[in-house]
């Protein structure tokens, strides 16, 4: 899954180099033995509240899983891998007698509550249509960090993280779309916020001067949980030109990707585009992160000397 090429994103982002968008004005530090999670609402026939030895007690899964945010730009940072660890979601959701709207249950979007107030609201089919939704309390072999959610986050793959990826989790509530609007909702942005199928260019750098002969260009793809099946390079207006891909780790994951490009002197632009595993193509039409993210094809400018 990792490609030899200098200058590429590495396939796992270390801890203290993944994204952070806090609305928290300081990181909550909560303490693992009095902290408590609670399940309710809509379609809760059993309530449930669970302490952090509960959790660790039951059977755990470990996941590499992308997350990406909202507000990520066209090839933009806010995007990182990690391998999380943590209890499958919808083993306690289904424990509490949810069921997702289309096997009938009353509870369309889940809610999960922060302990410094923030809500998220994630659609429940998602969460229970077997995909890895986990509370993780592991990132990349360590403890989770407090920056990034300690002692236990919510994770859903293939929705951006203001949908999903509740830190520092303490309730999670079952309601409807129609009944509640979680905080970033109330400001405008999507209700439902599946990520969009994009891909990066992170090497040559945008005004870089390679010199002429083989230049490798290289980057991410990622469309998590459709998974990434072809990335192609155009050089200014030329043909789509088919890259190499990296090994997948699974379809939650961003893919690398190479091209070795024939280079020839003066100014060149050099575009990425990728395709899905639903055979997708990402668009090139290109729109702002609000209401729910960005679209269009990443390109750099180089001058080949």
């Amino acid at each position: 899954v990792q490609l030899k090429v200098p200058g590429i994103t590495a396939f796992t982002t270390p801890n203290s180099d993944f994204y952070r968008v806090d609305t928290a004005l300081t990181v909550p530090k909560v303490d693992a033995g009095t902290w408590r999670l609670r399940i309710h609402g809509k379609g809760v026939t059993r309530p449930r509240t669970y302490t952090l030895d509960q959790l660790l007690a039951r059977p755990l899964i470990e996941r590499d899983i992308t997350l990406t945010c909202v507000s990520n730009e066209v090839g933009g940072p806010y995007i990182g891998n990690a391998r999380w660890l943590g209890v499958p979601l919808a083993d306690l959701l289904e424990e509490a007698g949810v069921r997702p709207p289309s096997k009938g249950g009353r509870a369309d979007q889940l809610v999960a509550r922060s302990v410094d107030g923030m809500t998220l609201g994630s659609p429940v089919e998602d969460v229970m249509d077997g995909r890895d939704a986990m509370l993780a309390v592991g990132m990349n072999g360590d403890p989770l960090p407090f920056d990034h959610g300690f002692p236990v986050r919510m994770l859903v793959p293939g929705l951006y993280g203001y949908v999903s990826a509740c830190k520092w989790i303490e309730d999670i509530e079952l309601t409807t779309f129609d009944a509640y609007d979680p905080y970033w909702v109330k400001r405008k942005w999507a209700r439902r916020a599946p990520i969009k199928t994009q891909s990066r260019i992170d090497t040559p750098k945008p005004f870089a001067r390679p010199t002429v002969g083989t230049v490798t260009v290289a980057g991410v793809a990622w469309a998590q949980h459709r998974g990434i099946t072809r990335v192609q390079i155009r050089v200014d207006d030329g043909p789509w030109q088919d890259a190499d891909l990296a090994a997948q780790a699974g379809v939650d994951t961003w893919r690398q990707w190479s091209y070795r490009w024939n280079a020839t002197p003066g100014g060149h632009n050099i575009t990425v585009r990728a395709t899905d595993g639903t055979g997708q193509t990402q668009t090139e039409q290109r729109t702002r992160t609000i209401p729910d993210g960005a679209s269009g094809r990443h390109s750099v400018f180089v001058t080949v000397t």
